[in-house]
């Protein structure tokens, strides 16, 4: 085999394992930002009547939000989310792995897109003194 064919083919290789974890990180990120907008969602809105209840400003804070349990409980669950899954990281997990084989391709003249595809960039022009 010649070096240029072995090389070809360890670049095509390197490209279809990088599409394979970018669409597998992709899969489960979906599920985490859902879990994660909804969550937000119904604490904002919780919040929101939790906020405007005219009892709020006159009684303990216990009190009040044993009063709202749907504020107590979606928050109790975002900080739960933040707190003991590291939900934050698993989201933009992609990105950070994305960035880092961006980083290591510029080293060989390449790139690649958000879907792990690699892309050649054009030779860079000697500089003339």
């Amino acid at each position: 085999m010649s070096l240029e064919k072995t090389s070809c083919e360890d670049l095509k290789a390197f490209e279809r394992r990088l599409q394979e974890i970018v669409n597998g990180m992709n899969s489960d990120t979906r599920k985490y930002r859902l879990a994660l907008a909804f969550t937000t969602a119904f604490t904002t809105y919780g919040a929101f009547q939790w906020l405007t209840d005219p009892l709020t400003s006159r009684i303990s804070l216990l009190q009040s939000l044993l009063n709202h349990p749907f504020f107590t409980i979606n928050a109790i669950i975002l900080i739960l989310l933040f707190a003991l899954t590291s939900i934050h990281k698993k989201v933009i997990s992609p990105q950070v792995i994305m960035a880092r084989a961006r980083q290591v391709l510029s080293d060989f003249n390449m790139t690649c897109d958000d879907h792990g595809r690699l892309v050649l960039k054009p030779r860079p022009k000697p500089k003339l003194w």
